[in-house]
């Protein structure tokens, strides 16, 4: 199998880097940097969305990724785990997962711009400040479940204004559109971590791939276990 790592700046990471490289070729592995199989980040959530995104959510590219970051949600191995995890890579004792991402469809007065997410997409009035979705109550959705959910940031109810406080889950076939009004045509973009400024925005589509991202998981891997340990323990 032909891997490439992606690990972060941090200099724990890159010494990580420096074990797992020397394990993975004395069990036979190719690291290379074209044509590989499969990509491991290592670091926290944001080096797996990174390599991700430097993948261009390449579904050809099997995923993973070991946690030296702090809440490590999205990446399942730890760095004490390495020798069984390349254990289980030899003898291709694990599984495979299909994971879905947003498709983001952005048309100004001038032109139409594409991006894709992985984890969340904020979408705000550049003059306003921001959350995320767990910080604004939204509910924690099982990987399988391919769907898009609709989380308001700091909804309001009054006399004048009336907003929708609680999330809102949708089927993969529906597709999000949302018009801004006429005083927030300009907005602020947060796709994964990166921000996109945008002006004059006519309106938003978002709606869930087709293709789906190939993550392995060990064979005990359990994301029940992973919410009680990020989230409970």
């Amino acid at each position: 199998m032909k891997i490439k790592l992606f690990p972060n700046k941090n200099a724990d990471s890159l010494f990580i880097a420096d074990i797992l490289k020397e394990k993975l070729e004395n069990n036979g592995f190719s690291l290379v940097e074209n044509d590989y199989e499969l990509a491991i980040a290592i670091g926290g959530d944001g080096s797996f969305l990174h390599m991700v995104n430097a993948n261009d959510f390449n579904e050809n590219i099997k995923y993973i990724g070991i946690n030296n970051g702090t809440l490590g949600f999205l990446q399942e191995i730890k760095p004490t785990e390495i020798s069984s995890f390349i254990e289980y890579l030899k003898e291709e004792n694990y599984k495979e997962e299909l994971i879905s991402y947003e498709n983001i469809k952005v048309v100004t007065n001038d032109e139409a711009y594409y991006f894709k997410g992985l984890n969340e997409t904020v979408i705000r009035d550049m003059n306003l400040s921001t959350a995320y979705n767990l910080s604004c109550n939204g509910a924690i959705i099982f990987n399988g479940i391919h769907t898009l959910q609709v989380t308001p940031i700091a909804p309001i109810n009054n006399n004048i204004y009336r907003t929708i406080s609680n999330p809102i889950v949708l089927p993969e076939d529906r597709i999000i559109k949302l018009i801004p009004n006429k005083r927030t045509t300009d907005i602020m973009l947060l796709v994964d971590g990166v921000n996109h400024v945008l002006k004059n925005v006519q309106y938003i589509e978002i709606r869930v791939s087709e293709v789906k991202l190939k993550c392995i998981r060990m064979n005990d891997y359990d994301y029940t276990n992973i919410i009680n340990d990020k989230f409970l323990n």
